[in-house]
C-alpha cells in the first residue's frame, strides 16, 4: 500500500513529562520523534496528540508541543486513543484514511491504538523508531503484534520519503535537512 499525504494524518501518543524520563532509549526517541514531527509540518500533514490522565503524568513534553503547530492536546484515561470519543471526532474531522503513529508506549497505547484503528477500517501506521516503552522487551514484544496483526511498520526516514514521493519536490530540500 502506497502512502500519500492527502488521504494521511499522524498521531502523537502520550509524550508526556512523567513518562519520557523513564522510557528505554529515550534520547534516540526524542531525537527522531521530532524529526517526524518536523517532517510531517514541513509536509503540512495535520498531527493529532493525546495526554493519558494529564494530571497524574503531567503535559507533553515542551521539545514536542512546541513543534506542533496546532497543540490541542486531547486528554484521555482509556489507552487506546480510539476509545475516546474526542480523539474519534478529531480524527473524523480530518477525513484521513492513513493514520501515522508515534508516541509511548509501544506495547500499551500505542499497541491498542493502532488495533483499534485497523478494526474501524482505518491503516494505522506505525513509526518503529518513533514509538519506546519502559523496557526494550515490551517494544520488542509490540512489534512482534504489530505483525501479527497486519499493522504496517516502517521508520521515521522511511514515511517523510514516501510522502515526499520525489526530489523533484518542492518539500524535497526542507526533508533531506530534517533527516540529516
Amino acid at each position: 500500500m502506497r502512502i500519500n499525504k492527502e488521504n494521511t494524518v499522524s498521531l502523537v501518543i502520550d509524550i508526556q513529562e512523567r513518562l519520557l524520563p523513564v522510557m528505554d532509549a529515550k534520547e534516540e526517541f526524542l531525537a527522531k520523534t521530532k524529526m517526524l514531527i518536523e517532517g510531517l509540518n514541513e509536509l503540512e500533514i495535520h498531527i493529532l496528540l493525546t495526554q493519558q490522565y494529564t494530571k497524574g503524568l503531567g503535559e507533553t513534553n515542551g521539545e514536542i508541543s512546541q513543534l506542533i503547530k496546532e497543540f490541542s492536546p486531547i486528554e484521555k484515561t482509556s489507552f487506546s486513543c480510539y476509545h475516546e470519543p474526542a480523539f474519534v471526532e478529531a480524527l473524523e474531522e480530518v477525513d484521513a484514511v492513513n493514520v501515522i503513529i508515534c508516541g509511548i508506549e509501544s506495547h500499551v497505547c500505542v499497541l491498542q491504538t493502532a488495533v483499534d484503528l485497523k478494526e474501524a477500517g482505518y491503516h494505522p501506521i506505525v513509526v518503529f523508531d518513533c514509538v519506546t516503552s519502559r523496557k526494550a522487551f515490551d517494544k520488542q514484544l509490540a512489534l512482534e503484534r504489530f505483525r501479527y496483526e497486519n499493522i504496517m511498520v516502517t521508520s521515521c526516514e522511511s514515511i517523510l520519503f514516501e510522502l515526499t514521493k520525489n526530489a523533484k519536490s518542492t518539500p524535497f530540500k526542507a526533508i533531506s535537512k530534517i533527516v540529516k
